[in-house]
């Protein structure tokens, strides 16, 4: 069983016994009200957060320069959004320069089931990394993609292609609906919980996805970057 106590109540799966969440694709694709709007609010938000939060993207470009001089600034990684349509998504750089290199010989450490990959002492990230990773400053130049329409600010986390490869029809619902830099599993439990519960945890928001929803999602984001609840 596992539960979470969010603002709408508390959410609980039982993963043996609960049915599965199904969701209506068609149905979802022709909230074109909704789709409208939430565009529109990824627009200006994500605007006006590039502009104010520049002083910002500043002091880590030159804080992940002076850590590794070498290295690039930002990490560039392709992804997978809506109905399977890849894209490049846009992070600060956190790790080290050889990372993708060294990940299949620390397959064997992965701490979650399912496809994801998870380490909590991860030794490719930085000094800077970590902090960066602790306070989801790393995910900040997302807002790029906001912009650029592959990304929204609320939505499930795109995931990589060769995860998409050991997804079952049940995982793939969630390509139903714009991939996002936040969402319900990142403001809840996070790294606290496996591949599967996260993917209960986004079948539900698709689920309940309203404008009101993803405005507290977002606060409740906010809030979590100022104190962190899981983020290596």
């Amino acid at each position: 069983m596992f539960c979470w106590q969010g603002g709408h109540g508390m959410l609980e799966y039982d993963l043996d016994d609960e049915q599965p969440l199904t969701l209506d694709k068609n149905k979802i694709e022709h909230r074109h009200v909704y789709h409208g709007f939430k565009r529109l609010s990824d627009i200006v938000l994500s605007g006006c957060g590039l502009i104010a939060l520049s002083p910002l993207f500043l002091i880590v470009a030159a804080a992940i320069k002076l850590d590794d001089k070498n290295g690039p600034v930002f990490y560039r990684q392709e992804r997978v959004g809506r109905n399977g349509r890849r894209f490049m998504m846009y992070k600060f750089r956190s790790m080290c320069v050889d990372a993708e290199k060294k990940l299949k010989e620390l397959q064997k450490f992965n701490e979650v089931e399912g496809a994801m990959f998870k380490m909590k002492h991860d030794p490719r990230v930085t000094k800077v990394g970590h902090f960066i990773r602790r306070y989801s400053i790393d995910e900040l130049p997302q807002l790029f993609n906001v912009l650029a329409g592959d990304m929204s600010l609320v939505g499930p986390r795109p995931p990589l292609p060769k995860e998409v490869q050991e997804y079952s029809d049940y995982d793939k619902q969630r390509l139903y609906v714009v991939p996002g830099c936040t969402g319900l599993w990142q403001v809840s439990a996070r790294n606290d919980v496996g591949f599967h519960e996260m993917v209960e945890l986004d079948l539900e928001y698709i689920k309940k996805s309203s404008l009101l929803y993803d405005l507290e999602i977002m606060f409740k984001t906010i809030k979590i970057m100022v104190f962190p609840n899981g983020a290596y």
